[in-house]
């Protein structure tokens, strides 16, 4: 099973209360009154944002009516989440929220990526990883560029291991023609996404759409993740980035629609082998 992720504790911890809490007609501020706290409090320790401690869990769940054996698992969900993730020591890099996404891309049992410009950091060279960090952020110092490359990097883990992350990639060809760094460094990266596809038959998916493909919903939009989890407690999540924000998706309806358009994008693309022959084409055209 996937590694245990702080983030996706606080998260199970925070659904558990919340659909108890609507099961019984309380509103968050009634069930924030009967602990001595507010409405925003009980709604961030629902989304997962803000941490409870052992006492105030023990009366939340005595006002949701959890039974002595619920209670035992939500106080398990609560220690979990107090662990520190790998991703702790990067804090003062990120903001809340990118934390929140290391979190749950961590502790995730699938994700499927979708790429407009950018090949997906779970299969970046380090060459390639700098070359972001450095070419998009240039108010960003260089030791500062290496630690960001570094947690990218870190993210990788998952690829590998006894239950490794099952990634589907999916990016069109303008991401394996764009200039990332040069001709040198997009030779590496193609060749390293090549081998990467060959190294993980059973758990990685890469699939480009090309130029010659008609519309399709997601084209033109921004990229994103979707977050599948082992969990039946578990939602499928969402994840988009843009030139200034973040937003995670968990309204299940916005969810289903993202799922949609994947699929819609992943009807246009490739299939496996003419995916792997376009990037080893594109490949030798950057050598």
């Amino acid at each position: 099973m996937a590694p245990v992720s702080p983030t996706i504790a606080a998260l199970e911890l925070g659904l558990r209360l919340r659909e108890r809490r609507e099961s019984a007609g309380l509103t968050a501020a009634a069930a924030g009154r009967a602990v001595g706290n507010t409405q925003s409090y009980v709604s961030g320790v629902e989304m997962g944002k803000l941490k409870i401690n052992d006492t105030k869990l023990t009366e939340l769940a005595a006002v949701l009516d959890f039974t002595d054996a619920e209670t035992a698992e939500l106080h398990a969900l609560r220690e979990a989440a107090k662990q520190p993730g790998w991703w702790a020591p990067y804090s003062a890099m990120y903001n809340a929220e990118m934390l929140r996404f290391f979190g749950f891309e961590h502790g995730a049992e699938s994700v499927r990526t979708y790429s407009t410009g950018l090949i997906s950091g779970l299969l970046q060279t380090e060459a390639y990883a700098l070359a972001v960090m450095t070419g998009g952020g240039p108010t960003i110092k260089l030791a500062e560029a290496h630690r960001r490359v570094e947690v990218r990097l870190r993210r990788q883990q998952r690829l590998a291991g006894d239950d490794p992350l099952e990634v589907t990639a999916l990016l069109t060809e303008s991401t394996l023609r764009q200039h990332i760094g040069g001709r040198a460094v997009m030779a590496e990266q193609l060749r390293h996404l090549a081998s990467r596809i060959e190294r993980h038959p059973d758990n990685l998916e890469v699939r480009v759409i090309p130029f010659e493909a008609d519309y399709y919903n997601a084209l033109g939009g921004s990229g994103f993740y979707l977050f599948g989890f082992a969990s039946s407690r578990l939602p499928d999540l969402g994840w988009q980035e843009s030139v200034s924000s973040t937003d995670l998706i968990d309204q299940p309806l916005r969810v289903r629609e993202y799922t949609l358009a994947y699929g819609q994008a992943m009807g246009s693309a490739l299939d496996r082998a003419g995916s792997l022959n376009l990037i080893e084409q594109v490949a030798k055209e950057f050598e």
